[in-house]
């Protein structure tokens, strides 16, 4: 198994097209074993040239009421009163701990989308 380190967007490419050939191959196999360090380099790569940053918490909450059809009433059980509940999507309240919590556990919402310190993702 000849595997090289990705140093620039040909062998990305390369590694691309050598992934799609070994999509079919078994988990144990030789074949398989290429598949899983050729994805571990290519996942290294595009987070390093391709970064993805998560949405504002508020747009995360935003876009699963639009998905879900949930109106600003629906996240009473999960944020607190009508009140805060226009609060934090109006931006004027932070969301706790607790009510991440709970959008999490309640809505399936990634905790990860709803974190933000500061204009920053905690680390």
């Amino acid at each position: 198994m000849q595997i090289s380190p990705i140093k620039n967007h040909r062998d990305y490419r390369r590694a691309l097209k050598d992934i799609e050939g070994l999509m079919s191959a078994k988990h144990n196999a030789p074949e398989g074993d290429r598949l899983d360090v050729l994805v571990t380099l290519v996942e290294a790569w595009e987070r390093k040239h391709y970064p993805l940053d998560l949405p504002d918490p508020v747009e995360a909450i935003k876009f699963h009421m639009d998905q879900n059809g949930l109106q600003p009433r629906d996240l009473i059980p999960f944020i607190g009163s009508r009140n805060r509940v226009h609060e934090v999507l109006n931006r004027t309240r932070s969301l706790t701990l607790s009510m991440i919590r709970r959008l999490h556990d309640g809505l399936g919402i990634p905790a990860e989308s709803l974190i933000k310190i500061n204009g920053k993702r905690a680390a």
